[in-house]
C-alpha cells in the first residue's frame, strides 16, 4: 500500500495563498491563511518573511502553469496571428470555467494599489510578460506598430478578463471578432 506525501506547511501556505486571495482578494488575513493550510502563524512567518512574501511566492508558483495554458508553444508552426487569436481562445475558454474570477495577476495588481509589493512585482512581470508575447507576434507578423498592437490586446485581454471575472459579460462571440479588427488594422499576417 502506498500513501502520498502529504504536502509540506510551505507547499499548503502556497495553496491556501492562491485559492483564497483569487476568491477572496488579497486582503484575507493571515490567520485565515494559516486556518486554511493547517499551518500556525509562527511557522508561516518562519517559512514566509511577511503575508507579501507568501502572496508573491504563491503567485510565482503558478505563473509557469498560466503560461503553459494561455500560449502556445514556441515552436507550433503557426502564424502570429494565429498564435495571438490562441491566447484570446484560450481566455474565453477558461472564462466559461463557474470558478473562473479574471486573471488572477491583474486582480492582485488593482488590489494592491502599491507598484513595490512584493506579489504586484510578480504581477506586473507576468502582465509584462504577456504585453511582450504579443509585442514579438506583432513584429513577426509584419505589424505597421508591433508596440500599439500589443498595447491594444493587452487592453483587450484585461478588459475581457476583468469582466468575464465579475461575470458582467462573456468574451466568447466578442473577443475574436474584436482582435481580428485590430489585426486586420494593423496588418498583420
Amino acid at each position: 500500500m502506498t500513501t502520498e506525501a502529504k504536502p509540506s506547511p510551505r507547499e499548503r501556505l502556497l495553496e491556501a495563498a492562491a485559492t483564497l486571495t483569487y476568491r477572496d482578494g488579497v486582503g484575507i488575513g493571515v490567520d485565515a491563511l494559516c486556518k486554511a493550510a493547517g499551518v500556525s502563524k509562527r511557522s508561516m512567518y518562519q517559512l514566509f518573511e511577511s503575508k507579501g512574501e507568501l502572496l508573491a511566492a504563491s503567485l510565482e508558483e503558478r505563473t509557469s502553469a498560466y503560461v503553459a495554458t494561455l500560449l502556445p508553444a514556441a515552436d507550433d508552426g503557426r502564424s502570429p496571428r494565429e498564435r495571438i487569436l490562441h491566447v484570446f481562445d484560450q481566455l474565453a475558454s477558461q472564462a466559461g470555467a463557474p470558478d473562473f474570477q479574471g486573471c488572477r495577476y491583474l486582480a492582485v495588481q488593482i488590489e494592491l494599489k502599491d507598484q513595490s509589493h512584493p506579489a504586484s512585482r510578480v504581477a506586473h512581470r507576468v502582465k509584462a510578460n504577456l504585453t511582450a508575447f504579443f509585442r514579438a507576434e506583432a513584429e513577426q507578423g509584419g505589424a505597421s506598430d508591433p508596440d500599439l498592437l500589443a498595447r491594444q490586446l493587452i487592453l483587450v485581454f484585461d478588459g475581457a478578463s476583468a469582466r468575464a471575472g465579475i461575470k458582467a459579460d462573456t468574451p466568447t462571440g466578442l473577443v475574436t471578432p474584436t482582435v481580428t479588427v485590430l489585426l486586420d488594422a494593423a496588418g498583420m499576417r
